[in-house]
């Protein structure tokens, strides 16, 4: 079991007095490994919350850069961040925020190419893409390596959340269904 330094049992001491989530919760979020599909709207929030959670390794996958209007919607991000890569802007504010997570950029888009092996390397994937054909391939990708996929999706005032676990059966034995059957 992955153990808690001192400095990290303070940081993290409102999770750890939480009885559903206790010193053996903590150090099972240390021991996670996450990777979020996009630092934009929905991506840069959940990098800040994920790191100040104490989620151990944190992958972030995006090949945008920042400019001047993603700023009111993605957090993470600042003006001085202004024409660099967001995965780049992603990381030295997550490193602001916790230097117990460590972080892995991959500055790419997410495709058939790339996907498979991208995923294999983590526990839980988040995807926050913008478009359709990233979030079925991630969700194929997903089914067929085996992981859990939480999808996020924003419209003009409402969103969704929505975990799928299509790796697995559901309590009636009957396979649980994917992004496409829904």
């Amino acid at each position: 079991m992955v153990s808690l330094s001192g400095e990290e049992i303070e940081r993290y001491a409102r999770h750890i007095i939480l009885r559903d989530v206790g010193g053996p919760g903590q150090a099972k979020l240390k021991a996670a490994r996450v990777l979020v599909i996009g630092a934009g709207g929905l991506g840069s929030p959940l990098l800040q919350y994920l790191a100040a959670a104490g989620v151990g390794t944190i992958g972030i996958a995006d090949d945008d850069i920042v400019s001047l209007s993603n700023l009111q919607r993605q957090v993470i991000h600042g003006t001085p961040d202004i024409d660099r890569p967001k995965v780049d802007s992603a990381v030295d504010a997550i490193a602001r925020l916790n230097p117990h997570v460590q972080v892995v950029p991959h500055r790419l888009r997410v495709v058939p190419g790339n996907v498979e092996a991208l995923l294999a390397d983590y526990d839980v994937i988040a995807d926050g893409s913008d478009n359709f054909a990233t979030r079925y391939l991630v969700s194929d990708t997903a089914f067929h390596v085996g992981r859990p996929l939480v999808m996020g999706a924003l419209g003009t005032f409402d969103a969704s959340l929505t975990t799928i676990r299509a790796h697995e059966r559901g309590p009636d034995g009957r396979p649980n269904p994917t992004y496409r059957c829904l």
